[in-house]
């Protein structure tokens, strides 16, 4: 007898919690995803087979990060713009792109009005050039674009003056613009596994580059898996003082 009543009530309660899901608008289900990680209201949708953002999610404007990371995403709605309190957003493993001018390009214009984004990961896509949004995201500090298809870095990126971390490891990058040389805030500049022969002489000024590194997360400059040609690839077996003092002195 207990176990009758016992399952009625189970059932009883299914029935309810059927009724408060079906009440729910497609945005609160949505929402109820969403948790409070070290102060930030943060929604993870990764590896949800997503070929498409679910419209949904644009009326969750309390965002402020944002995984979307190994899903099988082409196109960003420009929607994603009025998520305008996101410090991170997290684009791994997708494949990223819109065609403009007949050349490969990754992020809607409008998406420069994420002036609070702080963090940016558009590593693993196919990416050809920085899309020029991104030069409007000037409070970025952390900005991840390894294993696209980059060949150079336009003259633009100076523009991001609050960057931290840089890392472009695996593209096809031959060689650096002297621009990337202003960003003198550069803790970890990852340029390893791309085309690259020579360095600006005006690199001696990223002064916090602090060490020639090796391991993938160590901060200062990754750089020695690269066709250096000489003397750059002599001076730098005397460390990263010795390739700054060599540059200092051309």
């Amino acid at each position: 007898m207990g176990g009758t009543v016992c399952k009625e009530e189970v059932n009883e309660e299914k029935k309810r919690s059927v009724g408060r899901e079906d009440s729910l608008t497609s945005a609160d289900r949505i929402r109820r995803f969403t948790v409070k990680q070290f102060g930030y209201n943060v929604l993870s949708l990764a590896r949800r087979g997503l070929k498409e953002v679910p419209d949904e999610l644009w009326e969750l404007l309390e965002l402020e990060k944002l995984n979307l990371s190994l899903n099988s995403l082409k196109v960003l709605p420009p929607q994603l713009a009025l998520l305008s309190n996101l410090v991170v957003l997290n684009l791994w493993g997708n494949q990223v792109l819109s065609l403009a001018n007949n050349q490969l390009s990754s992020l809607p214009a409008c998406l420069s009005n994420l002036t609070r984004l702080r963090k940016l990961n558009l590593s693993h896509n196919h990416i050809a050039h920085i899309p020029g949004c991104v030069y409007n995201m000037k409070t970025l500090v952390f900005l991840h674009l390894a294993y696209n298809r980059l060949e150079n870095l336009a003259e633009n990126i100076q523009a991001l003056v609050e960057l931290k971390i840089l890392i472009v490891e695996g593209n096809s990058l031959h060689s650096l613009p002297k621009a990337l040389c202003f960003l003198t805030r550069l803790e970890l500049l990852n340029l390893d596994f791309n085309d690259i022969k020579d360095v600006p002489q005006e690199m001696h000024q990223l002064s916090r580059l602090e060490k020639l590194a090796c391991h993938p997360l160590d901060k200062g400059l990754h750089i020695v898996h690269n066709p250096l040609l000489k003397p750059v690839k002599e001076v730098l077996e005397g460390g990263l003082t010795a390739l700054f003092n060599y540059l200092r002195a051309v």
